[in-house]
């Protein structure tokens, strides 16, 4: 299983680099976890977009979904041909599974609506042909070509899943945005490779629901796993990311990686 960090920034881009995107290979799939601005951008530098086997969203805030519209587009626009007129013909083409959590699907539609393209009206349907959108619960599990891919609600103010992905004999586990909670113990168990957030440099036990590093390291210490890598950072500045890896080592002895942006990680090694 190889992941390729596509974006790791939490809330919009900032010093050109995108938000939250993952990039999971495994022998036969290629998944994409999370969608933020920017990562459009960045997927179409390092793979072809029509290769996607599947799309997972931890949860709909932006700097995780918001590049699901271009994305769509892209997918779109790669199977189109001009016959002889404006109006396209779109050629017979594979949906491209799209996880989300439930109400996705008007999301989608009021969000396709805003950008119309009044000569081209298939641009309008980008969700609905490019996409198979299937709205998960807390408990599903998919199977997409070798990968097991299994949804977990952690706690955040808006309802987002952790996702697990398995395949190979290797695992990976992404919280997605989650507070401290048990969840996400759970959700990690025994994993090679936990992709943990890490947007606080001090705990916050509000109902908005979001990690420091204290709090990665002591999910990835109860969860056992082989690795923790933090992400979604407020900060690159390299004294910022010095104390969220310190704050997680005080909890975690095992091995941590402070992601960067166009990083490809090799699990299983």
């Amino acid at each position: 299983m190889q992941l390729t960090v596509l974006g790791c920034r939490s809330g919009m881009p900032a010093d050109g680099q995108a938000s939250s995107g993952y990039l999971v290979e495994t022998s036969s799939a290629r998944v994409l976890l999370d969608c933020g601005p920017g990562i459009a951008t960045a997927l179409s530098a390092v793979s072809d977009v029509t290769l996607l086997d599947a799309v997972v969203i931890s949860h709909l805030h932006a700097d995780h979904c918001y590049d699901l519209l271009p994305v769509a587009k892209s997918l779109l626009s790669a199977t189109m041909r001009f016959p002889g007129g404006p109006e396209p013909r779109v050629e017979v083409v594979r949906p491209v599974p799209v996880l989300v959590p439930a109400g996705a699907r008007e999301l989608f539609a009021r969000w396709a609506a805003l950008f119309p393209v009044t000569t081209m009206p298939v641009m309008a349907k980008a969700f609905e042909r490019a996409f198979d959108v299937r709205e998960y619960t807390s408990g599903d599990v998919f199977e997409i070509g070798d990968a097991t891919i299994g949804l977990r609600e952690l706690q955040h103010v808006e309802p987002n899943c952790g996702i697990r992905v398995d395949a190979g004999g290797v695992s990976l586990a992404y919280t997605g945005d989650t507070g401290m909670t048990d969840e996400a113990v759970k959700l990690a168990a025994d994993v090679d490779l936990l992709l943990a957030e890490a947007t606080l440099s001090h705990p916050d036990r509000t109902e908005h629901g979001h990690l420091c590093g204290g709090d990665a390291g002591r999910i990835a210490a109860r969860a056992g796993v082989k690795e923790l890598a933090l992400t979604h950072f407020t900060c690159t500045e390299r004294h910022w990311l010095q104390h969220l890896r310190d704050d997680a080592a005080s909890e975690y002895t095992g091995p941590i990686r402070i992601v960067r942006a166009g990083e490809r990680i090799r699990l299983g090694d």
